[in-house]
């Protein structure tokens, strides 16, 4: 009854917000919905790197399923000929969830620093294969086709708020799955292999096989973050799986915490929101910004913002 109560708050709280944002979409200006748009979808990506964190992995390399995502969405466009979103998206989870299943079974052996690098690895070797192939569109990648929605083609504005109401729902419907996942007993195992792997094994579950499985779901949710992001921006390039990139996804993570599912939407909304505006008013200097505002972060908020959030829940309950 305890663990039913907290999962039913937080499911109708999820809707709530879902919905609210979605009532939102035709009163809101149309660079606050991209805007959303692009937070929402990064925010998918961060989520899987908080998965891996919550079991005591840090991965630099997520940005190679981020990628994975968006090059499966524009080449399903461009030489398949797939225009549907939903068979796009479908398309480009499938392939990641493949390659996961391959990387998987090397990366699941090493942890700490040896996980973070190896991750790095494969994302910079995706990297370099996008720059020297032509058929990819090289270092300049290639635009992606405007998608349609179950034979609906949208245009323009309108094209947009759907992609957004889209990227609103998929990232609602994915917080709920993965926060019944986090509180379920493998969740709790997860983090139990953080803690103290030895004594997983010792209750006959294989830590391997469960930091597989976690490493599985967050290639999938990272590649439906880059469809979408593709989709948004109407363009991808090999910057999709660079090391900066992937970096990004971490700096996001350590913004938002990992107390919560909800942590890394808070944390991409305000880091888009930072970054945005450091570039409007400093061009030359918004990498100082992000600096500035990492370090004041940890100096503060050692857990992210989420804990501002938890704290109150704290004190309201004394």
């Amino acid at each position: 009854m305890t663990l039913r109560k907290p999962f039913l708050s937080t499911q109708s709280a999820l809707l709530a917000a879902a919905a609210v944002l979605i009532a939102g979409t035709w009163v809101m200006p149309a660079w606050s919905s991209f805007l959303l748009t692009l937070a929402f979808a990064k925010a998918l990506v961060v989520l899987g790197v908080v998965l891996q964190m919550r079991a005591g992995l840090v991965s630099f390399g997520q940005a190679l399923f981020y990628c994975v995502g968006g090059y499966g969405v524009g080449l399903g466009a461009q030489y398949l000929g797939i225009s549907d979103v939903f068979a796009l998206l479908a398309l480009a989870t499938a392939a990641a969830v493949l390659l996961a299943l391959l990387c998987g079974f090397l990366l699941t052996r090493y942890r700490e620093i040896f996980f973070a690098m190896l991750t790095m690895a494969l994302s910079m070797i995706l990297y370099g294969v996008l720059v020297k192939s032509s058929a990819f569109g090289s270092t300049d990648g290639f635009n992606v086709a405007p998608p349609s929605f179950l034979g609906w083609v949208p245009e323009g504005d309108t094209r947009k708020q759907a992609l957004y109401v889209l990227t609103v729902v998929i990232a609602a419907a994915s917080a709920i799955g993965f926060h019944r996942y986090l509180v379920s007993g493998l969740g709790r195992v997860i983090e139990a292999i953080r803690e103290n792997e030895i004594r997983v094994e010792y209750l006959g579950l294989s830590p391997r096989a469960l930091l597989f499985i976690n490493y599985v779901f967050a290639a999938a949710i990272s590649a439906l973050g880059g469809g979408l992001t593709a989709m948004a921006s109407g363009h991808i390039d090999p910057d999709m799986a660079f090391w900066a990139t992937s970096g990004e996804f971490v700096f996001i993570a350590i913004l938002g915490g990992t107390g919560h599912v909800v942590a890394p939407f808070i944390g991409a909304i305000v880091f888009s929101v930072i970054r945005t505006f450091a570039i409007q008013e400093a061009p030359n200097t918004w990498q100082l910004v992000l600096g500035i505002v990492l370090l004041a972060l940890i100096l503060f908020l050692p857990k992210g913002l989420w804990s501002l959030v938890s704290r109150r829940r704290q004190e309201g309950s004394t």
